[in-house]
């Protein structure tokens, strides 16, 4: 079961947390499904659009993050397929927030030589949002020090079924040989490809599910899940966040290691 890391850890200073890090057990792949934006301004008596743009904050501080240590991607769940559910004027105001970000922040990640896609169903996005996003796509696809993904419109099994069709057409054209289908090739048709699969998978407020985020790509992902709203998701989370996930033994199926009798 994923857990948070101890209390035993609460008295650390940032500084202290870093220290604990190994350098050579750091994720190279990191996704963050970025949970509790409206909670947090309804505490606060805020419209719920205020704890997305205090979001944006969180998001920034995890890109300099990731760059400071070293962690090649971060992938970022910033709006699924079952948010379109929501009411008219929320959606509005998320897209806007969107199209506020991507131009404001460009020339941001362009310094950084982060690289930034967007995966989902993006025709589904208002054209103006679509228009900076594949802006931003194009602007930054040179860069190779960190890949930032977002994943817009989005929805785990949509992308699954999506690729089965792309591989069902490859298939039917003689592209490809049925029984040369394996997981490897079944990957080449995800949107995510060529990234590698997340090595840790962050939710913040407290909910303890994926909601139908890379369903394909989380089958050996360490989850960490804790109560923190992601506005308050800052540095020192991060921190506590990649302590508890160097704790963990990856197997991936495997024994790793025998106790003689």
């Amino acid at each position: 079961m994923a857990q948070t890391p101890s209390s035993s850890l609460d008295h650390l200073s940032e500084s202290e947390l870093t220290a604990r890090l190994d350098q050579e057990v750091l994720p190279k792949h990191v996704a963050v499904i970025m949970d509790g934006n409206g909670r947090w301004a309804e505490l606060r008596g805020l419209p719920r659009i205020a704890g997305h743009r205090e979001g944006i904050n969180s998001v920034r501080e995890m890109i300099a993050q990731c760059l400071e240590l070293g962690i090649r991607a971060l992938t970022i769940y910033a709006f699924s397929q079952e948010n379109w559910n929501r009411p008219s004027q929320e959606i509005n105001a998320l897209m806007g927030l969107l199209e506020h970000y991507l131009s404001t922040e460009r020339d941001k990640l362009i310094e950084q030589q982060v690289r930034f896609r967007a995966v989902g169903r993006l025709e589904l996005l208002p054209e103006s949002a679509q228009h900076w996003v594949r802006t931003t796509e194009k602007e930054t696809a040179h860069l190779d020090k960190m890949a930032l993904t977002v994943a817009l419109s989005y929805g785990g099994r949509a992308e699954i079924v999506d690729a089965v069709k792309g591989l069902l057409r490859d298939a039917a054209s003689g592209t490809v040989q049925p029984d040369r289908i394996d997981e490897a090739l079944f990957d080449r048709y995800l949107s995510t490809h060529p990234l590698p699969d997340p090595d840790l998978l962050i939710r913040t407020s407290g909910e303890t599910r994926i909601s139908n985020f890379l369903l394909w790509q989380l089958a050996y992902t360490e989850l960490y899940f804790t109560p923190t709203l992601w506005p308050d998701f800052r540095r020192r989370e991060f921190l506590l966040a990649l302590i508890e996930y160097q704790r963990r033994e990856r197997r991936f199926g495997r024994v790793l290691s025998t106790v003689s009798s």
